[in-house]
């Protein structure tokens, strides 16, 4: 096991990155997580972190919040959010 991680230290140096890498996206991811309520997914809010706009998906998860009818706000939060992207593509 060491050797795995000595390997991935050495990559992240040929890269000249640190060791938080994804630290902002994981940050965001977590947060999406908080305001929906469904810490259960936060992988997939990290990676939907790294590949959107986060004042965008932070705007959205906020008025999901705020729906009171709505019971799954993950669910619904990724519907809206593909949703909103089908339309941009057309």
């Amino acid at each position: 096991m060491m050797a795995l991680d000595d390997h991935y230290l050495e990559k992240l140096k040929e890269r000249g990155k640190k060791g938080h890498i994804y630290r902002e996206f994981q940050d965001t991811g977590l947060i999406l997580a908080d305001i929906l309520g469904d810490r259960k997914h936060k992988a997939l809010y990290i990676k939907l972190a790294k590949e959107h706009d986060k004042q965008e998906l932070l705007a959205l998860a906020k008025r999901v919040a705020e729906s009171k009818d709505v019971k799954n706000k993950g669910a619904y939060f990724m519907r809206v959010l593909f949703d909103g992207m089908k339309g941009k593509n057309q």
